[in-house]
């Protein structure tokens, strides 16, 4: 694959290559000469335009054989399928519209180049076809918008009716904290004007507010499977986004705002690394990454599937870094977790 895409990429340099110098030939050629082209000229560009084509379908057919088993699992979350379906008919609709208009494209310029004594056939102008092709997009994409907004408005139900567990995720250079809201699953009031760190406050929570003391601050993120879990998030510093792929949720982290998601995983950590699919995963990556220790490149330990909440916006220097593991369980295993945290008002008191 590496060796395909290595050829790929340096044929193309060749062909720009090739380009620029005939461009170079062009400019000083004087301005008197004039060039036209030939028939023997326009045929070859007519066959370099078809072979384009067949070019351009075949990358896209390996694209599809080789790069499709990267794609992600099955959505660990209760929205998750509708978003796959909708991104999924996006697809084939951009696809099937894309080969039928980039085969006109360049067999046209193929069928029709052009050759001495053939005069182009010109219209001025076509009520009926441009209704065509004008009405058929937009009730396409009128119908796409309305889907989306619709899977949107489901995605986006924030309220608290269903009894939600309430989780902040706090975003700083370069790493992310949760806070859980304790016994009350109420978060206290919070600031980044309130943080001191020789008090062990480093998420700027207001002391003087009971609902603060039983919060509950990690660096991992654990949630029970099958709870609607609703997410306050933060940002110290800049920009951040808070991306959780395996459960198709995204939202930014805005530095003077709190923004929201919500999501109810329905499958735990233990129940996705038995997926078949997931499996393959592994073994494919470890695989590569046995490959690479052998050849002494580091950090290649065997890789063992998790979910994982990442920055999906370019923060500073160390972005790539910036991730968080994320724990499906059981509410039972849940349970035992939270019992085994401290609170804030534990942990300042134990001066951590």
């Amino acid at each position: 694959m590496t060796t395909f895409l290595t050829i790929t990429v340096l044929v193309l340099i060749a062909i720009a290559i090739w380009q620029m110098t005939k461009i170079f030939e062009l400019s000083q050629l004087s301005a008197t000469k004039n060039e036209v082209a030939t028939d023997k000229d326009n045929k070859y560009n007519g066959y370099l335009m078809f072979a384009f084509l067949i070019f351009i379908y075949g990358i896209t057919i390996f694209s599809f054989y080789e790069y499709t088993k990267m794609l992600l699992p099955e959505a660990g979350s209760a929205h998750g399928a509708d978003y796959d379906n909708l991104m999924l008919v996006s697809f084939i609709i951009i696809f099937f519209v894309q080969t039928i208009t980039q085969f006109l494209l360049h067999y046209f310029a193929f069928k029709y180049r052009g050759e001495k004594g053939k005069k182009a056939l010109f219209y001025a102008e076509n009520h009926k076809l441009e209704f065509i092709w004008t009405i058929i997009p937009v009730i396409v994409l009128a119908g796409l918008i309305l889907w989306g907004l619709y899977s949107w408005t489901n995605i986006m139900d924030i309220n608290e009716d269903d009894d939600p567990l309430i989780v902040e995720l706090y975003a700083q250079q370069f790493n992310w904290t949760a806070r859980y809201g304790g016994e009350d699953n109420v978060l206290g009031e919070a600031s980044v004007r309130m943080i001191d760190i020789d008090k062990a406050n480093i998420l700027g929570l207001d002391e003087s507010d009971p609902n603060a003391a039983d919060d509950v601050i990690v660096k991992e993120l654990h949630l029970p499977v099958g709870r609607k879990v609703n997410f306050k998030m933060r940002s110290q510093d800049v920009l951040h986004s808070a991306y959780m792929p395996h459960f198709r949720a995204q939202m930014n982290c805005v530095p003077g705002m709190v923004t929201q998601f919500s999501f109810t995983p329905i499958r735990t950590t233990a129940e996705m690394r038995l997926d078949p699919d997931v499996i393959d995963k592994v073994k494919r990556a470890n695989k590569i990454r046995a490959e690479r220790a052998a050849e002494g490149i580091p950090n290649n330990d065997p890789w063992e599937y998790d979910y994982i909440l990442l920055c999906n916006k370019i923060c500073g220097k160390s972005h790539y870094n910036m991730q968080m593991k994320i724990i499906v369980e059981t509410q039972e295993e849940y349970d035992k977790w939270m019992a085994s945290q401290k609170t804030f008002s534990g942990a300042a008191v134990a001066g951590e």
